[in-house]
């Protein structure tokens, strides 16, 4: 149940938590967030609850921390790429879960790590946090180094899985989007890495330690996340870096959650609509061309 709340305070406040900032793109995002709630707030748990695919959770060993993390693993025959999910600044919600039975539907083994595992009340994870502003707040707290060593230890765990083929990518969206960038200099031997609306490191020492391709995917709507969009191509060329940015006009941040989520009900307001019918858009396409990335690993 908690992790229903933790969901539905995120859809209604991630214009605010990931952005930061009060702009016009934002407010729009929160609009249709606010009108999908009203139609199925449990969308994201009722689809994962669906999914015919194997889910489990496993706990895992980062130094002297347990890890706690959502597993997917895909219908297929033979061994599988891995992609680590890694979650918004609203932490291990529904939708997260649901983001990685989609990698698996895919075809690919997925393992999402609560990054707030041991950080909660008793040593709990995202689920023992009061609310969605107490999870933001935590997530902000995390040490850099400790974010490094649970996202190793999860890509580890993956990466030996019987299932898997060894290869290991690196997903992430909001402030998941900028932590898989800055996982990209501290892990070498990823396959590549997908920025969802995250911004880049603006240390050329670090854009230098990356070895895997960068992709972004960009909301057209998202002026903050944006606008260091040039500086990070600036020194990803410098570094003769692999990045391939892509904006999705008429989407704002946060476009993946938004346009997986149901449509906004007939009698609300045609900004509400609008902001649904880009982000579904955005999503729609950012799929199909991270599912083209995915093939060529």
């Amino acid at each position: 149940m908690k992790n229903s709340l933790v969901t539905i305070a995120a859809l209604l406040l991630t214009a605010v938590a990931c952005a930061q900032d009060a702009t016009t793109a934002h407010a729009d995002h929160q609009a249709a967030a606010t009108a999908q709630l009203s139609i199925a707030p449990d969308w994201a748990k009722l689809r994962v609850d669906k999914s015919p695919r194997h889910h489990e959770w496993v706990n895992l060993k980062s130094g002297n921390r347990t890890v706690s993390a959502f597993v997917v693993y895909p219908e297929v025959k033979g061994k599988a790429t891995s992609v680590v999910v890694i979650h918004e600044i609203f932490g291990m919600s529904d939708w997260v879960q649901m983001e990685a039975d989609e990698v698996a539907e895919a075809g690919y083994i997925a393992i999402a790590p609560d990054l707030l595992s041991g950080m909660g009340p008793d040593g709990g994870g995202t689920s023992s946090l009061a609310d969605g502003t107490a999870v933001g707040k935590a997530i902000r707290d995390l040490p850099p180094d400790q974010i490094t060593a649970d996202l190793n230890a999860a890509a580890d765990y993956v990466a030996k899985l019987p299932a898997a083929n060894g290869k290991v990518a690196v997903a992430g969206f909001c402030w998941g989007g900028t932590q898989t960038f800055r996982f990209a200099t501290n892990r070498p031997t990823l396959s590549a890495a997908f920025v969802f609306y995250g911004s880049g490191p603006d240390s050329p020492d670090a854009i230098a330690a990356i070895k895997a391709p960068v992709y972004g995917f960009y909301a057209g709507n998202d002026a903050r996340i944006g606008a260091t969009i040039p500086k990070t191509t600036e020194l990803m060329k410098a570094a003769n870096k692999t990045y391939d940015p892509v904006t999705y006009e008429g989407a704002g941040h946060g476009f993946m959650r938004a346009g997986d989520a149901p449509p906004p009900a007939a009698d609300v307001e045609q900004k509400a609509k609008d902001a649904y019918a880009g982000n579904k858009k955005a999503r729609d396409e950012a799929w199909v061309r991270w599912k083209g990335l995915l093939k060529k690993l």
